[in-house]
């Protein structure tokens, strides 16, 4: 069994927001996907667009991806890596392509002199802590993350 990463194209584009639906699925948040093909080609795949998308694959056959950006530290004065999504189809987690993916992007954030690599998790999902810190991924509970979205993010845009 071979496990190949390679960078997404804008072909993968209905294989991307296939993954991101089942994903969503498994978050038990179906209802909230709205991004269309369309949308996945614009947002990662323009000339102006600032994430990347990789795609893993057994054998040829697309059982997972991964969806990143760069975000950047003030105080180290350097980017960051953060993993906005990342997901293997249920029946290969158990293939390790999981971690080849995460360490695949481990090594762009070296290779690219970033000061870390951070991702989120649902606190329920238990299987994935358990997995981040075994490979030496840190809670940061100091932190609590806000989001501004939806009617409120143009409401406040616009007082």
């Amino acid at each position: 069994m071979s496990i190949i990463i390679r960078e997404a194209t804008i072909e993968d584009s209905s294989l991307i927001l296939k993954f991101v639906k089942e994903l969503a699925k498994f978050e038990k948040a179906a209802s909230e996907v709205s991004a269309t093909i369309k949308d996945i080609q614009r947002s990662i795949f323009s000339t102006t667009s600032t994430v990347y998308a990789l795609i893993c694959c057994i054998n040829e056959e697309p059982i997972g991806f991964a969806v990143y950006f760069y975000n950047y530290s003030t105080w180290k004065g350097k980017n960051g890596l953060f993993l906005e999504d990342i997901y293997i189809s249920p029946k290969y987690r158990s293939k390790s392509a999981g971690k080849m993916l995460l360490k695949h992007l481990a090594k762009i954030a070296v290779s690219q002199d970033c000061s870390r690599f951070e991702l989120s998790v649902l606190d329920w999902n238990k299987s994935a802590i358990k997995f981040y810190e075994s490979i030496g991924a840190k809670p940061q509970s100091e932190w609590i993350n806000y989001r501004l979205e939806g009617k409120d993010l143009e409401e406040f845009a616009n007082k």
